[in-house]
């Protein structure tokens, strides 16, 4: 039976699990990290395609049964814990395809684009509109924080659409399957990543604003000067300017 409090929708269609790993552009020379093995099945598959398999399950029921489903792959690392404390920046180039609970999407993916060096991609089951957002582009509603702070690690992708009714229990909403191919380097440079990142958040608190307006918080006398020489008009909202823009205005502020 699944546990809400973990969040747990169960995907059995095999169809759409070997889409999930054609997604994932995995070969038999990968490593893989799956996040919730749940009853294995997409495990399984994985096993099948990759050369190696780490599968990280947090309720002790299931990581139970699947130790007895799983003893007779030898390519199958089973590990019980929080994938939130594990330990990714000590594993070698890898790749991770998961279908993870909709309440810990964000903490998922940023724990692996900020602590994990050797991820080359991602392939996440998750929430429909929370994908739309990743990949969002400016001038559009979708388009915000979420979509800035990945864009600037990686190359999201939706690939596909799943929808609720594939679950078991069923969810309240659809589902996409997003892939990321971490960049070798950030998308931009920006002098400081903290900064950077403040600059965003500020300015998409404030999104219906001016970005003049937006920004004051910042409280940087020469902000009007700043735009103007960047060549920015200051009465732009913030969901019109493109992560190059707002690296600039940071990196000059």
């Amino acid at each position: 039976m699944a546990k809400k409090h973990l969040g747990q929708n169960f995907l059995f269609d095999p169809s759409i699990l070997g889409r999930i790993i054609e997604a994932s552009g995995l070969t038999s020379d990968d490593l893989v990290v799956e996040i919730g093995p749940g009853h294995g099945r997409l495990t399984k598959m994985l096993a099948a395609t990759a050369r190696q398999v780490i599968a990280v399950e947090i309720d002790r029921d299931l990581h139970k049964i699947l130790s007895s489903e799983l003893k007779d792959f030898g390519n199958i690392e089973l590990i019980e814990g929080d994938v939130l404390e594990y330990p990714f920046e000590m594993l070698p180039r890898f790749k991770t395809v998961a279908n993870i609970p909709y309440y810990i999407t964000t903490p998922i993916i940023f724990r692996l684009l900020e602590t994990a060096a050797n991820l080359e991609s991602m392939t996440l089951t998750i929430q429909k509109e929370v994908a739309e957002r990743i990949v969002a582009k400016p001038c559009t509603k979708e388009y915000g924080v979420l979509s800035l702070a990945v864009q600037y690690y990686g190359e999201p992708e939706i690939k596909f659409l799943i929808p609720k009714g594939a679950f078991k229990p069923t969810p309240k909403v659809d589902s996409a399957v997003l892939h990321v191919r971490k960049l070798a380097v950030p998308r931009v440079a920006a002098k400081d990543k903290k900064f950077f990142f403040k600059v965003v958040r500020t300015a998409f608190s404030q999104r219906r604003k001016t970005l003049s307006n937006a920004l004051k918080p910042l409280q940087k006398e020469n902000l009007l000067a700043v735009l103007e020489a960047l060549g920015i008009d200051a009465k732009r909202r913030p969901e019109t300017l493109s992560i190059e823009e707002f690296a600039a205005i940071a990196n000059e502020l």
